[in-house]
């Protein structure tokens, strides 16, 4: 079907402010609408993806808009956060008023991955008329729980990673061909961009800022029909069957073997994204009786083992499909942990579980789908050897697991604040480890993410677990491991000082999610990718990555990595955006307070006689007591560089029980 594309139109809101919006518009009357609202900036952020999806809704009769968050992109005003009240309140002004215009009747649904996905279940959480159906990939209903910033209480290095992109993010400037006043917009963005990192760093346990935002809070309050996808790389793997479990509308989950981007554009097993996005609009937008309510509510990709590697690579394994979810036909083994393996009875002993800090170099990159490559988690062995680790016997017939595997344990530290990782392996008989699950607990939280408390060393505690969400099956002959350990650097951030966890095996159990293979439905699996548009971009400079472990002479741990995500000028509109990144993870193995992450983003802009480049620097360091952060950006104009803004930015946040 003939579209037309519309680089640029105007939402006014309420107050004056506009929005900017892209459209692809059918040829053919008014037709439903999909929306995707993000931070990413449409001119240049997210226009090669859009290439590859609006486009082909558009073909299939829908109107499709992304609009630019305000303060981003094009758009008018300031932001001030992530999934804000302004962000959400916005949004059902650009949902009325797409609902209003004549090339939609009345329709709206949302789709988005991670941001997109985040606001679309929550602008269904607050109803707005308009809204009648969601695709919601790689997002969360727990925002404390399960995003970038924490990880069963235990502070994760991504949340000053992530606030550092977005730092780099939001120092870019609007388009001059758009916004005559885009200069004066830059200074004022550049002089106000929030220090996130630090912000969310002050919200340390799950308060009222965590719960706004976050689905499970009300399953209720969302009404309409929700797809949830995401894939076993990403880091959002718990959502969809979370919605599967509690949501009350219509809804289906589905997992594939994909990291953290639309599965097909996934560098893994490209999959066909498009009809599954378009046989749920047709059914929930247009009405049409296609069976998208009859699908089962749960398929999913049941991985296998393979050579783990950093590099991106086909998985193995098969699709399978559970018609409704909890499924009757997974069902709980208990595993009693012994000394070195696992019994049907439990056991008298104590183990005691310290690890140096630099363990967890094979955990891979937290949200694989980020960087250009050597991302994903690697032979586990090596960390494994630093871990407490409980083998099986080599299985003497295959098993599955699905679901969240639980870890009940007993336990007594030695220092007030300490945490505990838990891996769950599987070994094949040459002893290659592939991480199946993990998950941390930061043991202050045993009772409560609300109320944690410090720990009274020698007082006896006792707590659980819940792995992240897997779909697995170990092959005859195959060993499963549980590994324990006390840090999962550069994952998890350090606690204060190195602490020994002592575990009483006599209430220690892992509570397996085994599934019956003797049932098997349709699976129903997303086919192979299609054929889809692509940019026609012109590559001015090509992209290029790469990573590097190494150890100083004083026995720091180092990672460094380098991801220059090329130089391109859109077919479009000429605009000329170059930009790189580079990292940087040290630590020492006996000292948890050398712990430091740095990072530093360059941009580029130009078309013609104008030119904009930013460079912008963060650094995490911590002692005992606080954490130490550090941001800094400096912004130039044309081809002899002239500063426009320099500016630095500190900020100490006490540790708490961090």
């Amino acid at each position: 079907m003939p579209i037309e594309t519309i680089e640029n139109t105007w939402i006014t809101l309420a107050d004056g402010r506009r929005l900017a919006a892209r459209l692809w518009l059918p040829d053919a009357g008014p037709a439903p609408a999909i929306l995707e609202y993000l931070p990413y900036r449409k001119r240049d952020g997210t226009a090669a993806r859009d290439e590859t999806t609006h486009t082909v809704f558009a073909e299939a009769s829908y109107a499709c808009i992304r609009v630019d968050i305000a303060g981003t992109g094009d758009s008018e005003g300031q932001f001030d956060d992530e999934y804000s009240e302004q962000e959400l309140r916005d949004g059902e002004e650009v949902l009325a008023w797409i609902a209003a215009q004549d090339w939609c009747d009345g329709n709206v649904g949302m789709i988005g991955i991670s941001w997109g996905g985040f606001n679309g279940l929550q602008l269904a959480f607050r109803q707005p008329p308009a809204l009648k159906a969601v695709v919601s990939v790689a997002s969360t209903v727990d925002r404390y729980a399960d995003d970038i910033h924490f990880m069963g209480g235990c502070l994760l290095s991504d949340n000053m990673n992530w606030g550092s992109q977005m730092f780099a993010y939001l120092t870019r400037p609007a388009d001059p061909d758009l916004r005559a006043d885009w200069r004066e917009d830059w200074l004022a963005r550049l002089q106000n961009i929030p220090f996130s990192a630090a912000h969310w760093l002050r919200h340390q346990t799950r308060d009222s800022y965590w719960r706004h935002g976050s689905a499970c809070e009300d399953w209720s309050a969302i009404q309409v029909p929700v797809l949830a996808i995401t894939g076993w790389a990403d880091a959002y793997v718990n959502a969809p069957p979370a919605l599967a479990a509690n949501l009350r509308a219509p809804n289906k989950a589905v997992i594939g073997p994909w990291e953290h981007r639309y599965p097909h554009i996934s560098k893994l097993d490209p999959a066909d994204f498009h009809s599954e996005v378009i046989g749920w609009f047709d059914r929930w937008l247009k009405g049409q009786e296609n069976g998208a309510e009859d699908l089962p509510a749960y398929r999913t990709y049941m991985q296998e083992h393979f050579d783990p590697t950093p590099r991106n690579g086909p998985r193995q394994g098969r699709w399978i499909a559970e018609a409704s979810w909890p499924s009757p036909y997974v069902n709980e083994q208990v595993w009693h942990l012994v000394s070195g393996g696992f019994s049907q009875n439990p056991s008298c002993d104590s183990i005691a579980v310290a690890s140096p800090c630099h363990l967890g170099m094979q955990s891979g990159y937290f949200c694989a789908g980020m960087r250009i490559d050597n991302e994903l988690a690697g032979d586990q062995s090596s960390d494994d050897t630093l871990s407490a680790c409980f083998d099986s016997a080599p299985l003497d017939a295959p098993l599955e697991l699905l679901g969240r595997a639980k870890l009940k344990f007993q336990f007594s530290v030695d220092k007030p604040v300490a945490q505990l990782v838990a891996r769950l392996c599987d070994v094949s008989p040459d002893g290659v480890s592939q991480r199946i699950s993990y998950r941390s607990l930061n043991l202050c939280h045993y009772l409560s993410h609300e109320t944690p408390q410090a720990l009274q060393p020698g007082e006896i505690y006792e707590a659980e677990i819940a792995l992240n969400e897997c779909a697995h099956r170990l092959r005859e002959g195959h060993m499963l491991r549980l590994a324990l350990s006390t840090s999962y650097w550069p994952i998890v951030w350090p606690a204060p000082q190195p602490a020994e966890v002592t575990l009483y095996l006599q209430d220690c159990a892992l509570q397996l999610p085994v599934r019956e293979v003797t049932h098997e439905i349709q699976a129903s699996e997303p086919g192979p990718a299609q054929a889809f548009p692509v940019l026609a971009a012109e590559q001015l400079r090509p992209p290029s990555a790469q990573s590097e472990r190494s150890v100083t002479d004083d026995g720091q741990v180092v990672l460094e990595t380098f991801d220059d995500y090329g130089k391109t000028r859109d077919p479009y509109h000429d605009l000329i955006v170059g930009s790189d990144v580079r990292m940087h993870y040290s630590i020492h193995p006996d000292d948890p307070t050398t712990a430091c992450f740095e990072t530093a983003w360059n941009f580029t802009f130009e078309r013609a006689d104008w030119q904009v480049a930013i460079a912008t620097e963060c650094r995490m360091t911590c002692d005992a007591q606080n954490f130490y952060l550090y941001r800094k950006l400096r912004a130039t104009e044309g081809a002899d560089e002239t500063e426009a803004l320099t500016k630095e930015w500190f900020e100490t946040v006490p540790r708490g029980l961090l």
